[in-house]
């Protein structure tokens, strides 16, 4: 009789323990910026996106209803040595929250630091297997790498692969095509372009990338902005655009799936233009 008391014990003190976790988890999307200092820049709030739309008017006629001067933070091509650990670094200082779209063979060969996003909060969307141009390949073999990179994302990130933990996806390039959207719709997978983006695949100084994105962000006044973590001169510029967003007064808003929690403002899409 002691032993089946002690089981049931354990096992309750397992549920609340897990209910905590999740709890954490949920509440961690969003640190005040006192967490970090008075003069941290923070994350505004959490938009919850459901599956199925097209957003960033680089590639789609809608992006997130965002309002002026909030702005979604999302990085590509990672998870790389060197540069997203100092992207993540600087997000940690600032208590900023984003989304990074994995190379699946990237985040293959790094669990590690795909696991380091995942835990400090951010989101993980997708970004194929090994960043082929699908445009230029059979549908089907679009869909394998689609569908081949999501596994690798979710394996390095949570450790197993089932449907994608988060539907979110970027075609390389932002080169669709009408049975791949349609195909993904299906799937219930959000497809993200981007409002604006730091041109960073271009060689730059962090200061003249730096001067160009917050001029193009001014221009914007709001929405999905585009870089690579994979770039050295990204990585070194992040901890100053934080400081330059929080100057001129930019909300960071962070993107998570619908179905994390009835607690998310849900996302609305509204007609836009594209800036860049």
């Amino acid at each position: 009789m002691r032993r089946c008391l002690l089981r049931r014990l354990a096992a309750g003190i397992a549920i609340v323990v897990a209910a905590v976790s999740l709890a954490d988890v949920a509440l961690a999307d969003v640190a005040p910026p006192s967490a970090c200092g008075p003069d941290a820049l923070g994350t505004a709030r959490v938009m919850a996106v459901g599956g199925g739309i097209r957003v960033g008017t680089k590639s789609y006629p809608d992006t997130l209803a965002l309002a002026d001067r909030e702005v979604v933070l999302t990085f590509d091509d990672g998870p790389w040595p060197a540069t997203t650990p100092a992207v993540l670094d600087a997000l940690a200082r600032e208590c900023v929250k984003a989304t990074f779209f994995l190379i699946g063979e990237n985040a293959e060969a790094r669990p590690a630091l795909a696991r380091r996003i995942v835990a400090e909060g951010h989101t993980v969307g997708h970004h194929t297997w090994s960043h082929p141009i699908l445009t230029k390949i059979a549908t089907a073999d679009a869909l394998a790498e689609i569908e081949r990179g999501m596994a690798a994302d979710d394996r390095a990130s949570y450790g197993a692969a089932a449907a994608p933990r988060v539907p979110f996806f970027r075609f390389p390039g932002f080169a669709d095509t009408p049975a791949l959207l349609e195909e993904l719709a299906r799937r219930n997978v959000a497809v993200f372009g981007a409002d604006l983006w730091a041109s960073d695949w271009r060689q730059m100084t962090p200061e003249a990338e730096l001067d160009l994105v917050m001029l193009r962000l001014r221009d914007a006044g709001r929405g999905i902005v585009l870089f690579h973590d994979t770039k050295r001169h990204t990585a070194e510029m992040m901890p100053a655009f934080l400081r330059a967003l929080k100057a001129a007064g930019y909300r960071v808003v962070h993107i998570v799936p619908e179905r994390i929690g009835p607690e998310r403002i849900p996302a609305q899409t509204i007609p836009g233009r594209p800036v860049y």
